[in-house]
């Protein structure tokens, strides 16, 4: 934990509500696993978007709060901090932010201090800092159901006269004393009288600053669950704990290729007889041919992946919300160590499993900066969940499905989860290499706060999911479209006798059979080989790609797109197809948060040469092997 800083600072108490055309902006500041998020998204809803703050790669939300009978407010969720002396860009940001010098935003008009009620002596620290600030501060004790159900107490007016500013307790998961938010979001509370804070420049004074501030409150520490004693000895221990993580992956991966497989045949038939409907109505000609062949072959080809995406992220978000991947966190930090990582790269290395963008700008969190680029390099071999498409789309083509040990496992959920070890063991071999060269660096020591096993919650678990849907629909109507329409374009452009030239002489076909020698000794053909060019724009792109080219053939217009590569790729073919796909670097925006993070083209070049090397020369060994 940082420093406690109690020097005030001379600010202006903010405008009343309703003074001047703009609307209040209120910070929403909290340690780690504070439940802050959480109060936002309730206090938000869906009313929110992400952005980067100018000049820095820290993502952060702001949403609109509507209260009746008031003006909107703008809510600002600034990342998860213990200290406002900044050491690590999160923690620059938010003192930058509250002291009105982050470039395009203007100073908060008030903070709403989010602390663990469950935790209150190790989050008080942060109170001080921010009370010292005078801006309009309300301290919002959360997860006080958590609190009284755990046979703790605390007394807020005590506690409020400790520290010279309102304190209420809240839940954000049940909606407890989220009135009592609202009614300062409408600017019913002022300025924090001045009370003596300690001016700290050590971690021991600021604990004992903050015993005694718990102590004046009547602060009773909640008693540990007899339960959370339990799981904790089964989770992390050193031989169960990785054992039973390998189980829950392994029945997460199971579900993808079982749960999932009733909408996906639900959304395959809603694609399918949307396409004969659009081909019946629409006149013969080249706009029947766009939309039905070009459009929505290439966009219908993706969405039908949509369910298993959202299966994925379903039981990323429970096993977070429940507390369980914080201890994973402690499992991981055990094998990231010998290979010269540090727990901290767990949650950039877990974030890449949705995707490698956010997961890139997750390692601001990490103060070395040779770990930090580390993990970076490393972040794209983690399978992302716009490979996943890919991956189903061969496996369900090339193997036929049998159940494994006695049942519980099937070969295809087998073999979705070998191709994510296998980025995971490239990502830990690649780490070594790094971390024993070009990046040594002295092993840091990993503390982590570990949350509350709590149960998640509908709303909170509905909302990521909705977004993620969106994330991924929105992908499906801009990036995937595109590229589904210039595929049409090109393989459409009629000849200089006015005729439409058959699929392989036009201008795709020709771009195709220029690069067919290289990619020929791995098992691909022209057709694949388009589309691994338009995949650079997005992994999951070369299955809306397949599907316009196949959609275009007159050979295959009648097969499903699973049908149609069975004829095309051998075996050694497909698992070349599928190791390269977990090896190779195929996403320009990932290429481009890479440079932004790391300051240069350097870092970026030796990534992209390498992970692509890598891939042909393994997808070269498995075709060699296997055909």
């Amino acid at each position: 934990m940082g420093a406690c800083h109690g020097k005030t600072d001379a600010a202006a108490p903010a405008p009343p509500p309703g003074a001047g055309a703009r609307p209040r902006l209120v910070a929403l500041i909290g340690p780690p696993n504070s439940g802050k998020t959480t109060l936002f998204n309730r206090l938000t809803g869906l009313r929110q978007k992400v952005a980067n703050f100018p000049g820095v790669t820290v993502e952060h939300h702001i949403g609109k709060a509507h209260l009746p009978g008031h003006h909107d407010v703008d809510i600002i969720d600034l990342p998860g901090i213990y200290s406002l002396n900044p050491r690590s860009e999160d923690e620059q940001v938010t003192h930058d932010v509250l002291r009105g010098a982050m470039p395009g935003l203007r100073r908060p008009d008030g903070v709403i201090l989010v602390l663990d009620s469950t935790n209150l002596q190790r989050h008080l620290p942060l109170a001080a800092a921010v009370l010292s600030l005078r801006l309009p501060t309300l301290v919002a004790l959360n997860m006080a159901d958590d609190l009284r159900q755990r046979g703790g107490a605390v007394d807020t007016e005590a506690l409020a006269n400790q520290l010279g500013a309102p304190v209420v307790l809240v839940s954000a998961v049940t909606g407890e004393g989220v009135e009592s938010v609202a009614q300062f979001l409408t600017g019913g509370i002022a300025v924090p009288r001045l009370v003596e804070l300690p001016v700290l420049q050590d971690v021991p004074a600021c604990r004992q600053w903050a015993r005694a501030v718990s102590h004046q409150a009547r602060y009773t520490h909640p008693v540990p669950p007899v339960w959370t004693r339990r799981l904790d000895a089964v989770f992390l221990h050193p031989l169960i704990g990785p054992l039973v993580f390998a189980g829950v992956v392994a029945a997460v991966f199971q579900s993808l290729f079982t749960w999932a497989r009733p909408l996906m045949d639900a959304v395959q038939a809603a694609v399918a007889v949307s396409g004969a409907w659009l081909h019946a109505v629409l006149p013969d000609g080249w706009v029947e041919s766009l939309l039905v062949d070009g459009a929505w072959s290439g966009v219908g080809a993706v969405i039908v992946f949509l369910p298993q995406i959202l299966l994925l992220f379903l039981f990323i978000a429970l096993l977070e919300d429940s507390g369980y991947l914080a201890r994973a966190a402690l499992i991981a930090d055990r094998t990231l160590a010998r290979v010269g990582l540090q727990g901290k790269s767990f949650i950039p290395l877990l974030s890449a499993y949705a995707c490698a963008v956010p997961a890139i700008l997750a390692t601001r969190t990490i103060e070395n900066r040779r770990d930090r680029i580390a993990t970076i390099l490393i972040a794209p071999f983690m399978t992302c969940s716009a490979r996943l498409p890919v991956y189903t789309l061969i496996i369900a083509a090339f193997i036929p499905e049998r159940p494994l040990l006695g049942g519980l496992l099937g070969t295809r959920a087998a073999a979705l989860l070998g191709l994510y070890l296998l980025g995971f063991l490239a990502a830990i071999g690649t780490a070594r290499l790094l971390k024993s060269s070009v990046l040594r660096s002295g092993h840091a020591p990993f503390v982590l706060e570990m949350p509350p096993y709590r149960m998640p919650t509908l709303a909170s678990v509905g909302l990521r999911l909705w977004d993620r849907a969106l994330a991924f629909l929105k992908r499906a109507g801009t990036v995937i479209l595109g590229v589904a329409v210039v595929m049409w374009v090109l393989a459409s452009v009629p000849t200089a006798g006015g005729e439409k030239p058959p699929l392989e002489q036009s201008l795709v076909g020709t771009l195709g059979r220029a690069i067919e020698p290289l990619i020929e000794p791995l098992g691909f053909n022209w057709k694949i080989g388009i589309g691994l060019i338009t995949s650079l724009a997005a992994r999951e792109v070369i299955v809306g790609t397949l599907g316009t080219i196949y959609g275009m053939d007159p050979d295959h217009d009648s097969a499903g797109l699973q049908a149609a590569l069975q004829k095309e790729l051998t075996f050694g073919g497909a698992v070349a197809l599928l190791v390269f796909f977990a090896f190779a670097m195929q996403c320009m925006s990932t290429l481009a948060a890479v440079r932004r993070e790391t300051g240069g083209w350097k870092w970026p070049a030796i990534q992209f040469f390498y992970m692509n090397a890598l891939a042909y020369a393994c997808a070269w060994i498995a075709h060699a092997l296997l055909s």
